[in-house]
C-alpha cells in the first residue's frame, strides 16, 4: 500500500468517525479507487450502492490529495448535502488529521446572484416595469432589497427570501449579460464574483451538471480550474449536458431583448426589430393554434417551419443592425450606462445565436416545437464526442452512482459520458499530457444493504399491460389494495401527470373511510416540501411523477410501499430520445436496445431505490406493468434493480405489508 493510500484509509477512518458512522467495505474499496485514479491520472467509472456512503469515499481522497477537484451533481438536494452537512462535519477532523486548513466552496452560475448594479440601476428597465405594474410584487422586490443590503447576504437565491420569480429575474442577469465585475462600479462586492473568488482557491468546489456541461460544450471557462473532476450523479449527467445546451426561442424572450434595445438605442433599428419582435409572436400564435388542431405537425421536424422562418429571419437582420450600432458607439462615458449596454448586448446575442442555429439546423440536431409553451427547441442528437473531447482528455473523471449499470453492464452509461469501451480511441490524436478517454477503471462496490431479506418485489402477472390513457382501473385497484394493506406509507411513483391524477381521484374514492392522508404532487410543486411532509406523517402517501423517481431518501415507517405504475420508455413523441433511437435503427442496430430500454432501466433502478435506504428499512416495491415479467426484456430491467426477494402472489405480499403496518403501529 502507498504512503498516499494509507494516508486516504486514516483520513476515512477520521472522517467516518466525525460523523458518528462505522467503517464500511464499500466506501472503503470506493475511496482506494478514487485515491488510485487521482495519483495515477486515469478516469473511473464507480457504481456505489444506496447506504455505501460516496460522498465520503470520494471527498477524502480529494481533500488528502492536495489536488484541486471540481465535484459536480445533478439535484440541488446533494449540493447542499455536501457544502451544509458533509464538508462541515469532517473539516475540523480532517484539519487535524492532515495538519494544514481544509476548504471548500460552492459555484453557480451569474444567474443565481442578485446583481447589485441592475438591482440599484432598474429604472426604466423593462422588466422591472412590468414588477412595478403587479402591485403585489413590490412587496417582493422591498424583501429582496433589504435581505441584499443585509451584512451577511450571500446573494445566492437559494439563500434569499421566496419571491416571485419575475422580481428574482428583475435584480439579476445571465452570464452573457454581466458586464463583469472589473468593469461594474458594484464588481469589489459582486455576489458572483466574491463566490467564484472563494471557489478559486478552494480544495472541494461543488458545483452543477448543467454550469459544467455549458462549460465543455462552450469551450468557455465559467468554472475555477481543477485537476480532477468528480461527476456524482453521474446516471444524469448526459440528459443535463443535452439540456444545458438545447436551444430555446419564445415570442417573450424577443420582445424583452426589443424592449431592452429601444430604451437603450432609441431609433429607426430599434422600432424595426420591435416590429420583427410583433411579427414573431403573432406568427407563433397562429403556428401554437395550427399545431394544437392538427396532432400530425407535433414532435419532430425535419426543418424550421416556413410559417416561422420569414418572421426569423427579419429578427437576425434587426438584431445585427443594433449590435452594429452599439458597437460603434464609442460615447458611452457613464459607468451604468456601460453596464445597461452589456446586458442588451448579452441579450441580442443570444437572440441570435439562437435564431441563427434554428434557421440551419442541421442533421446534427434535433428541432421541434413545443404548442404547449409555444417554444421552438433545437437539441443536438449526441453530447458523447464533445464531453469527450473537451472533458475525458483534460482531467481525471471520477463518476459514480447508485445506478450506473443496465442489465449488469456499465457499457451503456460509459457511451454516454464520452468514454471509450473496448477499444482505443480512432479519432482522439493524443497531445502531450492529455488523457485517453479509454483508461478507465470500472468497479461495482455494492450496498451494505441485504436487499433480498430488507425488501420484496411484487411483480403482478395478471394486468393489463399500460396502455396511453393512464393506468388501467385493474392497476388502480390493485394500488388501492397495497396502500390499504401498508396503512398507507406509501410513496406511489407514476411515469406521467395523467397517471397521478387518476391515482388522486381513484385513492381519495376507495380510501375514504381510512383518513389516510394523500399528498398530491401537481405542476411546478417544490419536491423538497412535499417530501418532508410526507416523511413527517408515517401513515401518509405521496402520489408524484418523474421528479420523485430519484434523489428522494425517507428512511423509516413513512416509506415501506413505493409502487410504480408502468416501465418508464421514453414517450414515441419525445423528440430527442426518438430521433436517437431512430438513429440507431438506421445504423443497423436496436433504437430500442440502445436507446429506450438502457434510459428506462436506470430510471426504474433508481425509483426502487427509493425503498431502502438505511439498514433498519423493510418493505415492498410493486410495479404494476405486467410487461417486465412477460416480456423478454423484463429481465434486463430486474437486473439493473436491487436484488429483492420476488413473488407475482399479491396474496404474500399484502399480508407481509399489514405485519409491517401493525409493527410500526405498536412502536
Amino acid at each position: 500500500m502507498s504512503e498516499y493510500s494509507k494516508k486516504v484509509r486514516s483520513a476515512l477512518d477520521v472522517a467516518v468517525a466525525a460523523i458518528g458512522g462505522e467503517p464500511r467495505s464499500g466506501q472503503i474499496e470506493m475511496a482506494e479507487a478514487v485515491a488510485n485514479a487521482l495519483s495515477n491520472r486515469h478516469h473511473l467509472l464507480v457504481q456505489a450502492g444506496t447506504g455505501t456512503g460516496k460522498s465520503l469515499a470520494y471527498l477524502v481522497p480529494a481533500l488528502v490529495s492536495g489536488k484541486k477537484v471540481l465535484v459536480a451533481t445533478a439535484t440541488l438536494a446533494l449540493q447542499r448535502q455536501l457544502v451544509e452537512r458533509d464538508l462541515p462535519k469532517i473539516k475540523a477532523a480532517l484539519d487535524k488529521e492532515l495538519k494544514r486548513d481544509i476548504t471548500f466552496a460552492i459555484y453557480k452560475g451569474v444567474g443565481n446572484y442578485v446583481c447589485l448594479q441592475k438591482m440599484n440601476n432598474s429604472e426604466g428597465d423593462p422588466e422591472n416595469q412590468a414588477v412595478l405594474e403587479v402591485s403585489s410584487l413590490e412587496s417582493d422586490a422591498k424583501r429582496l432589497r433589504a435581505w441584499a443590503e443585509s451584512p451577511k447576504a450571500s446573494g445566492d437565491r437559494d439563500d434569499a427570501p421566496d419571491v416571485d420569480r419575475r422580481v428574482w429575474f428583475a435584480n439579476s442577469v445571465s452570464g452573457r449579460e454581466c458586464m463583469g465585475a472589473d468593469e461594474c462600479p458594484y464588481g469589489h462586492k459582486c455576489f458572483a464574483a466574491l463566490a467564484k473568488a472563494k471557489a478559486q482557491t478552494a480544495d472541494v468546489v461543488v458545483t452543477n451538471h448543467t454550469l459544467l456541461a455549458s462549460e465543455i460544450v462552450d469551450s468557455h471557462p465559467i468554472l475555477p480550474e481543477r485537476d480532477a473532476v468528480i461527476l456524482d450523479e453521474a446516471h444524469e449527467f448526459m440528459d443535463r449536458t443535452t439540456q444545458a445546451v438545447t436551444e430555446e426561442l419564445t415570442a417573450p424572450r424577443v420582445i424583452r431583448a426589443a424592449a431592452m434595445a429601444r430604451k437603450h438605442l432609441p431609433g429607426k433599428a430599434s422600432d424595426a426589430f420591435t416590429k420583427a419582435a410583433d411579427k414573431f409572436a403573432d406568427a407563433v400564435d397562429d403556428y401554437s393554434e395550427m399545431v394544437k388542431s392538427d396532432i400530425s405537425k407535433s414532435g419532430r421536424l425535419d426543418s424550421l417551419p416556413k410559417e416561422l422562418e420569414s418572421s426569423m429571419r427579419a429578427i437576425k437582420e434587426a438584431v445585427a443592425a443594433i449590435l452594429q450600432l452599439i458597437n460603434a458607439d464609442a460615447e458611452v462615458i457613464d459607468i451604468n450606462s456601460m453596464a445597461e449596454r452589456a446586458r442588451v448586448k448579452g441579450a441580442l446575442n443570444e437572440i441570435s445565436q439562437t435564431v441563427t442555429k434554428l434557421l440551419k439546423p442541421g442533421h446534427t440536431h434535433v428541432l421541434w416545437f413545443e404548442p404547449t409553451y409555444s417554444t421552438l427547441y433545437l437539441a443536438p442528437l449526441s453530447v458523447s464526442n464533445v464531453l469527450r473531447r473537451n472533458l475525458l482528455t483534460e482531467t481525471p473523471v471520477i463518476a459514480t452512482s447508485a445506478t450506473l449499470t443496465v442489465g449488469k453492464s456499465f457499457d451503456a452509461i460509459a457511451k454516454n459520458i464520452g468514454f471509450v469501451i473496448g477499444e482505443k480511441d480512432e479519432d482522439q490524436e493524443s497531445e502531450e499530457g492529455s488523457i485517453d478517454p479509454a483508461n478507465l477503471q470500472i468497479l461495482d462496490v455494492g450496498s451494505p444493504f441485504d436487499f433480498a431479506n430488507q425488501g420484496m418485489l411484487y411483480l403482478p402477472k395478471h394486468l393489463p399491460e399500460p396502455g396511453r390513457d393512464g393506468p388501467s382501473i385493474e392497476a388502480l385497484t390493485e394500488l388501492g389494495e397495497l396502500i390499504e394493506a401498508a396503512g398507507g406509507r406509501t410513496l406511489a411513483l407514476f411515469s406521467s401527470w395523467r397517471g397521478v391524477e387518476m391515482a388522486d381521484e381513484h385513492l381519495r374514492k376507495v380510501l375514504a373511510d381510512l383518513k389516510l392522508p394523500i399528498i398530491t404532487q401537481r405542476r411546478g410543486d417544490t419536491v423538497g416540501p412535499l417530501v418532508d411532509k410526507f416523511a413527517s406523517i408515517p401513515n401518509s402517501i405521496l402520489l408524484g411523477t418523474i421528479s420523485l423517481w430519484q434523489g428522494i431518501d425517507v428512511p423509516g415507517p413513512s416509506c415501506t410501499l413505493v409502487a410504480i405504475d408502468r416501465i418508464p420508455f421514453p414517450r414515441p413523441d419525445e423528440p430527442v430520445m426518438s430521433a436517437r433511437a431512430a438513429e440507431a435503427d438506421a445504423a443497423g442496430g436496436s433504437g430500442f436496445m440502445q436507446i429506450s430500454l438502457p434510459r428506462a432501466a436506470l430510471l426504474l433502478a433508481q425509483g426502487t431505490g427509493r425503498l431502502i435506504r438505511s439498514l433498519d428499512d423493510r418493505g415492498v416495491v410493486a410495479i404494476l406493468d405486467s410487461r417486465i415479467v412477460n416480456k423478454r426484456y423484463g429481465s434486463i430491467l430486474l437486473n439493473s434493480m436491487p436484488p429483492f426477494w420476488r413473488t407475482n402472489d399479491g396474496e404474500i405480499i399484502k399480508d407481509a405489508l399489514k405485519r409491517l403496518d401493525e409493527q410500526y403501529l405498536k412502536q
